[in-house]
């Protein structure tokens, strides 16, 4: 049977229990945002396909449990994953600072030479409980060097933007040829000099 599809692209989000992955996921695929908190349990995977400039583009999105418990299944799940969203959540310093403790070294780790990373600030609604700044974040992206953008998985704030950004980025590189997926299993996101994580102050 002919596939309906031009490109098959593969997300992962992680990042820590409930700085919402599930939600961003729920709101890009269904529309729709959970009141109630369930804690996903290994990995839930969602479908969508979207139009990018007539070619037809399968997204198929993993969204991992942040709890360490789940680390082996999350590890698996980075096998031929080609964008990562590092998700953390603006009103938890906690969640961004475990953006360089934990996440970083998974991405380095178990992560493919090629997949594109954004780093993600969910929950940019709940203003009076902020305690990671917009320029915190941009700045760390930045020593990173890969995209930053803040989030509202409530109010639908970027979500779009997001994953479509992602997905523009992952067709121009198979359009320039530029994913090999043979170079070797390792991301280096971190510049040699950078050894200090987020500011947390």
């Amino acid at each position: 049977m002919e596939k309906d599809y031009d490109y098959l692209f593969k997300y992962l989000l992680i990042g820590d229990s409930g700085v919402g992955k599930s939600c961003l996921l729920m709101r890009f695929a269904d529309d729709v945002f959970p009141e109630t908190y369930i804690s996903t349990n290994g990995i839930d995977v969602r479908n969508r396909t979207v139009d990018l400039d007539n070619n037809m583009v399968w997204l198929q999105m993993w969204d991992t449990a942040g709890q360490e418990r789940f680390n082996t299944i999350t590890s698996s799940a980075y096998r031929g994953s080609h964008g990562i969203f590092l998700v953390y959540d603006v009103t938890n310093m906690e969640s961004f600072q475990n953006i360089e403790k934990t996440w970083i070294d998974e991405v380095e780790k178990y992560g493919g030479s090629d997949a594109t990373v954004i780093l993600v600030g969910n929950k940019s609604d709940i203003m009076n409980e902020r305690t990671v700044t917009y320029e915190m974040g941009k700045e760390y992206a930045d020593r990173l060097g890969i995209p930053f953008m803040e989030t509202s998985a409530k109010q639908s704030t970027n979500v779009e933007r997001i994953f479509l950004t992602m997905a523009y980025e992952l067709k121009t590189k198979f359009v320039n040829s530029r994913l090999d997926p043979t170079v070797g299993p390792t991301v280096r996101l971190r510049n040699s000099s950078q050894v200090n994580g987020p500011c947390a102050c």
